[in-house]
């Protein structure tokens, strides 16, 4: 990373040195484990971060056909760890060399450039997270899916892309408390910010530790779809605030995946893995598809999805109320320039001291006496 000169020495460990350094000290920990791959002494427990561990093979068929899955345990901590170390290092690198010469074109106000970051950092997230999830979709065959409910093995393995999609997700989120927590960010922003990491956090792990891996892949793809259209059109509404269309396709499809999203999971908890339900609840073997847990997954998703659905018609009410008292004034100011007040009609009667009738028609004029030098 480029240096940059320091105005002010920083206290040590406080948020402005945090954020400034945090890139520099996530480089050198990455460095550092790389290197540890190059020693026999270090290099078993240097595999542990970079590799994703806990791999099982299954076989199937008369024709010995294998099947590649992970398992989860607490070594993914490890890998959680130095795959977020490296997703800071991305956003440093997008932050410094493509965002921050945007911003110095744009010449945005304080609150602006923030939310200019915000959305630039979350919109290469999002484009990164579909073009993958969207790919491991398209490369995830019938037949494994077959093989899943045929063998009624957990309630969904994990493929060998998947794994790290989700890990690759769960390291993302925390890194983007520190990008979207700017210096500039207000106070009320700092918990909306918080709140939707930690849901994307929970809703992720979740999918991970229930071995719900391949439903939680198709929900968070079209998510990630409709959330790269936000703020992609956040950004074109920044550079020109006559660019607002994006918007209008964003709210349409946001209702759109949120209804897909409750039918898939109804059909998914309420007919799917009903049908090949195991009763031994067991977490060793990693079982979890039982009522309980299929009933507790489908409130959790149905919440969030009424949550999502209320904040967005809160939006959009607030946004109509904005508009319509934007065009209050302008109305009240049409019509009184129209109306003339009583006295600018008294005045206008008025003409070189004479007053007209409505006819137009001036009074009969006095005649005035003849000032004498005795009045003077």
């Amino acid at each position: 990373m480029g240096l940059r000169r320091k105005n002010k020495r920083l206290v040590v460990l406080s948020h402005e040195f945090i954020i400034q350094n945090h890139a520099d000290t996530a480089s050198s920990l990455v460095t550092g484990f790389l290197v540890g791959l190059m020693f026999e002494v270090s290099a078993k427990y240097a595999i542990i971060f970079i590799a994703v561990q806990y791999n099982v093979t299954y076989t199937t068929g008369d024709n010995g056909e294998q099947f590649h899955f992970y398992d989860y345990g607490p070594k993914d901590i490890a890998t959680v760890f130095f795959y977020m170390l490296v997703a800071i290092n991305l956003h440093a690198v997008i932050q410094e060399y493509v965002l921050d010469k945007i911003n110095r074109r744009l010449h945005l106000s304080k609150t602006k450039h923030s939310k200019f970051n915000e959305s630039g950092q979350l919109a290469f997230f999002y484009l990164f997270s579909f073009i993958w999830g969207a790919s491991i979709l398209n490369a995830v065959s019938h037949s494994i899916c077959c093989f899943y409910f045929k063998n009624s093995l957990k309630v969904l393995r994990r493929s060998l892309n998947q794994s790290p999609f989700s890990l690759g997700r769960i390291c993302d989120e925390p890194n983007l408390t520190l990008e979207r927590l700017s210096p500039f960010s207000y106070a009320e922003d700092i918990p909306r910010q918080l709140c939707y990491i930690c849901l994307y956090i929970v809703h992720i792990s979740g999918a991970y530790i229930l071995n719900l891996q391949h439903l939680g892949l198709i929900l968070m793809v079209p998510h990630y779809l409709v959330e790269l259209i936000f703020h992609a059109s956040r950004l074109f509404y920044f550079s020109d605030e006559n660019k607002q269309k994006g918007f209008t396709i964003w709210a349409l499809l946001f209702v759109m995946v949120r209804l897909l999203t409750l039918t898939l999971s109804v059909l998914t908890f309420g007919f799917g893995l009903a049908r090949v339900e195991n009763p031994d609840f067991s977490i060793a073997d990693g079982n979890f598809n039982v009522l309980p847990v299929r009933i507790g997954c489908l409130g959790a998703v149905c919440l969030t999805q009424a949550w999502m659905m209320w904040k967005f018609i809160n939006f959009q009410l607030k946004k109509w109320r904005e508009h319509v008292k934007n065009q209050i004034p302008k109305k009240k100011i049409t019509n009184t320039k129209n109306k003339r007040t009583k006295k600018e009609l008294n005045r206008a009667n008025f003409v070189n001291g004479a007053a007209k009738f409505e006819g137009g028609a001036s009074p009969r004029i006095r005649k005035s006496k003849p000032v004498s030098e005795d009045n003077i």
